[in-house]
């Protein structure tokens, strides 16, 4: 019996739908039944199973597939993330880009989708391979849009085809503007000149009568709507069908209303109420027209506010001579290939990124620093490619191609901050899903309302009253104002040398009440010397450098090169180094020539039970000059105490002065012994300073900070700076520094320049104030002009605005913003300089 309910009752498919996931770290059996435990704990999950081999994890699940994800992650585990990017063509306003980021957020296994409307860009995050592109560009050609290939951020490809489409549309809206405005100019003249003088228009319709002249009107007016103005009704209408209207669909009704009505007029007047068949052609031909102008100067501007980005892709050179079997060979950009010799002659650009291998010269590498003085270039230096060579003629050993230059890692980061979405966009998102619905839905009031209530004739009132309403709204603004500003002050950013990795950082570092900075390699050179050497009775001054540079010698630290350098100033050879270990922010210890070897801080020694106090006095006396102190120990005896200073940058002062200036509060944090933190902190102005602080101490430091102050941006340029990079509001790194550093960080200042962190935070403000200047012209005109042009004020004594004006105003509005946000061009202040450059 029970087989036989087996056989009539079919087996029902489990709920929900296939989901396969990479999963990183699984190392054992152990891993593989952790991860399964946390996806069967989801609800409705079923069909779970981990391979180890392939390192997967399968299973149904009815939800979301981030529940998965966030349950993998909590196991210790990681789903790794993709970023898909892809253009969108069609996108003309704020409702535009509410739409196509809710299909794309709706896809499955899409984590969040983030779209420009400056940049129309999309990127889209989701687990690695789960999302294929197709489904994506499926997915934006349903919502009615244009899916398009990106452009390379790989500052080796040409030509930028992105710059290359927004020029062919900015050009394709200029022919049709004027062709719009050719067909209007009669238009206009048949109708308003007749207004303007009365003589004109006898004249007119004693020549071809008025049914004629509205026929002519007719003609015209189908040709601009046809034409040029087509373009709004082939994007529109669907969207609206849809359930999606947008800025197209507004014109589209506007202009279509206005002129089905004038056609009505014209060829059957007798079903229109008496006295109401008049022409509306003129508002039809200049509603297009007007508008069309407006996204024309719009274009233009866009143009403008992404000139970094078509700047710095420009800087590679279209093509190298590269030296093959003895001769010069001149081969296209992409066709370099690492390990190549390049020439490079004077008043050329260097054709990539590599070590100079022969001859000499001065380059200006503005582009990548923002310093304009030009730096000398010797065999063995580094070079990169897009900077300029000013003088002498040199060649160059290829080190790096195509998107692995530094050039193409810098358009990367400017495009990644161009495409941010700061906090402050969340307000003109949550405005935009529902505006256009809502002017719809104001513009049928409108209508509703004159036409029951307004004078006669009340049908003319209500629809030239209803066409204002929709033609006056601008979501445009709405969806500019956060974008343009953004991108102009990201593109002026990188020409001062100062890279925004995180487009969010612009409006954090805005906030920040407290600028942090690491002490060496941040405030001082990097390059410490050492200054002094007293040994403890019974020691001989050369012996106790010879063996503990020997020591020093394994190190990579600053301290310890200068140890090493001194030693080999004064001739003193290497001794055998065993056993060494490394203490970081302690010390190294390690036998040399069968000697125990100690060199480090007190503390190191103290807790070693090395006694050290008789050096304690000549300690603080050289901490107080500025200089910092440490210990040698010889076979567990105090043996001498060395001292090192790191000489100060030439800004530093300034820099610090003017962050002072402007309120903030300057703290430094330095593992270095308090008296000399304190001498270099006196010297810069400094009141705040956390000294002997071990590396992961740091983080401890900016909490405290914050906890006193506020918001804390930490500027730091080392290994051990980067958890504080990562802990602060804004983490600033100088790009000198590790690779460690400037991946922590925020934001990168190119040169190493100081006087650049003062300069990113005026250019944060700038940018801030801008938007907000922005946000406020759109949501300001909005709220005044609709209730205006619904008639809402004619009752009191108010005026009518004509759908004409109404365009016109709509057009400004955009350009108002994109203009606006122009003039941070030339925000942020003078470009630092570096006082150690070489004058040319």
């Amino acid at each position: 019996m029970r087989d036989m309910d087996t056989t009539l009752n079919p087996v029902i498919p489990a709920p929900g739908r296939p989901v396969s996931l990479p999963v990183e770290g699984l190392t054992c059996a152990s891993c593989v039944a952790r991860v399964e435990r946390v996806l069967r704990a989801l609800p409705g999950a079923s069909e779970v199973a981990v391979n180890l081999a392939t390192g997967r994890a399968s299973l149904r699940l009815p939800g979301p597939i981030s529940g998965a994800v966030e349950a993998i992650g909590r196991a210790g585990y990681a789903v790794p993330e993709a970023v898909t990017a892809i253009e969108v063509a069609g996108m003309t306003c704020a409702s535009c880009v509410a739409r196509v980021e809710r299909v794309l957020a709706a896809l499955p296994g899409v984590a969040s989708a983030s779209v420009n409307l400056a940049t129309g860009r999309a990127e889209i995050r989701h687990p690695e391979g789960l999302v294929a592109r197709a489904d994506i560009e499926a997915a934006i050609a349903r919502a009615g849009y244009e899916p398009l290939a990106p452009a390379g951020p790989d500052a080796g490809s040409r030509p930028d085809t992105g710059a290359a489409r927004r020029a062919e549309e900015a050009e394709a809206l200029r022919r049709d503007t004027v062709r719009a405005a050719t067909l209007a100019a009669p238009v206009v003249l048949l109708d308003m000149g007749g207004h303007l003088v009365p003589a004109f228009a006898h004249a007119v319709h004693g020549a071809l009568g008025a049914t004629a002249a509205g026929l002519v009107q007719a003609v015209l007016a189908t040709g601009v709507l046809a034409w040029p103005g087509a373009r709004f009704f082939r994007l529109g209408l669907p969207n609206l069908l849809r359930g999606h209207p947008d800025m197209n669909a507004l014109v589209a009704l506007g202009a279509g209303a206005a002129y089905l009505y004038s056609l009505v007029s014209v060829l059957a007047p007798s079903v229109l109420p008496p006295g109401t068949a008049h022409l509306y052609f003129e508002a039809a031909v200049l509603i297009v027209t007007l508008i069309l102008l407006g996204r024309t100067l719009e274009a233009r501007a866009r143009g403008r506010t992404g000139a970094a980005i078509a700047r710095l892709v420009g800087l590679a050179p279209a093509t190298a001579r590269v030296i093959r079997d003895g001769a010069e060979v001149e081969v296209p950009q992409s066709g370099l290939r690492v390990g190549d010799v390049v020439r490079v002659r004077p008043g050329e650009r260097v054709a990539a990124d590599g070590i100079l291998v022969s001859g000499a010269s001065y380059v200006d590498e503005s582009m990548v620093t923002g310093e304009p003085v030009p730096v000398g270039k010797g065999p063995g230096d580094a070079l990169v490619g897009g900077t300029l060579n000013t003088h002498g003629s040199f060649d160059l050993r290829v080190g790096s191609v195509g998107a692995d230059t530094v050039l193409a890692q810098i358009v990367r980061m400017v495009e990644a901050a161009q495409g941010a979405k700061l906090p402050i966009q969340a307000l003109v998102d949550r405005v935009t899903g529902w505006f256009v619905p809502a002017v719809i839905g104001a513009a049928v009031l409108t209508f509703a309302g004159w036409f029951a209530l307004g004078p006669s004739p009340s049908l003319g009132f209500a629809l030239v009253n209803a066409i204002a309403v929709l033609i006056i709204a601008c979501p445009c603004a709405m969806g500019l104002a956060t974008p343009t500003s953004i991108m102009v002050g990201t593109g002026r950013a990188a020409e001062m040398g100062v890279l925004f990795r995180d487009g969010g950082a612009l409006q954090r570092l805005r906030d920040v009440r407290v600028v942090a900075l690491d002490k060496t390699g941040t405030l001082t050179q990097g390059r410490p010397t050492l200054t002094d050497l007293i040994a403890a009775p019974g020691f001989a001054t050369d012996m106790v450098l010879h063996l503990a540079a020997s020591l020093e010698s394994r190190s990579e630290h600053p301290v310890a090169r200068s140890i090493v350098a001194a030693a080999q100033a004064k001739g003193l050879g290497r001794g055998t180094v065993t056993a060494f270990a490394a203490e970081p922010g302690h010390g190294v210890a390690g036998a040399v020539d069968g000697h125990r070897v100690v060199v480090g801080a007190r503390r190191y020694l103290d807790r070693l039970g090395i006694a050290a106090g008789a050096l304690d006095a000549e300690a603080a006396r050289l901490s107080a000059e500025g200089r910092s102190p440490l210990y040698v120990a010889l076979d567990g005896r105090l043996a001498a105490l060395v001292a090192v200073a790191d000489p100060i940058k030439p800004d530093a002062a300034e820099a610090v002065a003017e962050l002072r200036a402007r309120g903030l509060v300057v703290a430094m944090i330095t593992g270095d012994a308090a008296g000399a933190a304190e001498g270099v902190a006196r010297q810069l102005g400094i009141t705040e300073v956390s000294a002997e602080i071990l590396p992961g101490g740091k983080v401890a430091a900016v909490l405290a900070l914050r906890a006193r102050h506020g918001a804390v941006a930490f500027v730091g340029d080392g290994i051990n700076d980067a958890p504080a990079l990562a802990e602060a509001d804004v983490g600033i790194a100088i790009g000198t520094g590790t690779d460690i550093a400037v991946e922590s960080a925020d934001v990168v200042l190119m040169s190493g320049a100081l006087g650049s962190i003062a300069s990113a935070i005026r250019l944060s403000r700038a940018v801030m104030r801008n938007i907000r200047q922005n946000l406020f012209w759109a949501f300001a005109y909005n709220v005044a002009l609709i209730p205006v042009a619904a008639g809402l004020l004619h009752p009191f004594g108010g005026p009518l605005l004509s759908p004409v004006l109404a365009a016109g105003a709509m057009a400004l509005s955009s350009v108002f913003v994109l203009a606006n946000a122009l003039r941070l061009r030339r925000a942020g202040g003078r470009i630092p300089v570096r006082a150690d450059h070489p004058a040319v």
